[in-house]
């Protein structure tokens, strides 16, 4: 008969947003021990109120890893530091849970892969809507409308204060396009099935707060093998515009699906991360027609309000990442997929910096 399972001890490393959530995950989720938290401000200390418990704090990740030693690292700092965390991680023998993007490099993510390969310790990046049924159903109602697919997605976010400050901290490293979009480069990937061939980009810089070489607003196209088409299209800042910031769109020849969203859509929601990973409803439609030529099947709406929170989903990311440790999951292809979304992001930004068409 099999004992019971090790509990895996866990270093939180960044308290921000996404960081508290993970926190929060392992604090509630039996199977992990939160045995410290790592920050550079006082999001740490917040945090740790929160929670209600007296976890060690730290200022410094070396340290913590050393005084610690922990089975595990969660690493939701600014995408710049988690090639280096997690490889030091892994080094020491640990299991890394990431937020995405992996890394800001493609030569920093493929060096995450190649060390989780060496060591045989996993990884897994957080891909939320992985871990969401309505954006599985999405995926799922998009593959049933035949080839080629037109797929439309965005999420341009009106931000002030505290959550500007973020996409400017963001920014100083990475695009918009390039930290969103590999979420929604990667449901296209699972929509077509098929091999990207060519992206090209555009981009404007619409603030001086910013890096010169950056900019806050971007939108992307992509082609694959098949004849599938996509765009995605991201702004950050004050200036953005609210009107159709939430679009997540697919059509083919027997139809479309849209993910329609009255309330994560509405004024005043582009900025809400709770509002993010919402779908509330998918509306589906039939291209067939009937001999007047007129559709021969109604719209059908599907319901989806019941779906999961966004705490509720950082809980089943790290409940997967529980198994992954605990049943010993191979996560090649996972992680594969992870370099290949940041691969296709970063050929986006080095489309809007040339004006050129980057074949990939």
């Amino acid at each position: 008969m099999e004992g019971p399972k090790k509990t895996v001890k866990v270093l939180v490393v960044g308290c921000g947003n996404m960081g508290a959530s993970h926190a929060q995950a392992y604090h509630d989720l039996p199977g992990f021990e939160i045995c410290g938290l790592v920050s550079r401000g006082g999001s740490k200390k917040k945090l740790n109120e929160k929670l209600g418990s007296g976890y060690p704090l730290f200022d410094d990740f070396e340290m913590a890893l050393k005084e610690t030693q922990p089975d595990a690292v969660c690493i939701s700092t600014y995408p710049d530091t988690h090639e280096p965390y997690a490889v030091r991680a892994m080094e020491q023998g640990c299991h890394v849970f990431v937020e995405k993007p992996i890394a800001s490099t493609v030569e920093s993510a493929e060096r995450v892969a190649a060390v989780s390969k060496q060591t045989g310790k996993k990884v897994v990046v957080g891909y939320i809507l992985r871990h969401h049924p309505s954006w599985q159903r999405f995926i799922s109602e998009a593959q049933q409308l035949g080839k080629p697919l037109v797929m439309r997605m965005n999420l341009n976010q009106q931000s002030e204060g505290d959550m500007w400050t973020l996409h400017r901290n963001l920014m100083a490293s990475l695009s918009p396009i390039v930290d969103c979009g590999v979420h929604y480069i990667d449901v296209m990937c699972q929509m077509a099935r098929s091999k990207p061939t060519q992206v090209y980009a555009i981009g404007a810089k619409l603030t001086d707060e910013i890096p010169a070489d950056n900019y806050n607003y971007g939108q992307l196209q992509i082609r694959f093998e098949d004849g599938s088409v996509g765009w995605y299209e991201a702004g950050w800042g004050p200036m953005v515009s609210e009107t159709a910031f939430f679009v997540k769109d697919v059509f083919g020849p027997k139809g479309s699906v849209s993910i329609v969203a009255k309330d994560a859509g509405a004024s005043g929601k582009s900025d809400s991360i709770e509002a993010h990973t919402k779908t509330e409803s998918l509306l589906v439609h039939h291209a067939e027609l009937d001999s007047n030529e007129r559709f021969a099947k109604a719209d059908a709406w599907i319901d989806l309000t019941d779906e999961p929170d966004h705490q509720e989903l950082c809980n089943r990311e790290q409940a997967y990442f529980l198994r992954a440790i605990q049943e010993d999951i191979d996560l090649t292809d996972h992680l594969a997929d992870a370099v290949n979304s940041l691969r296709i992001a970063f050929a986006c930004d080095e489309s809007v910096k040339t004006g050129n068409v980057v074949i990939l």
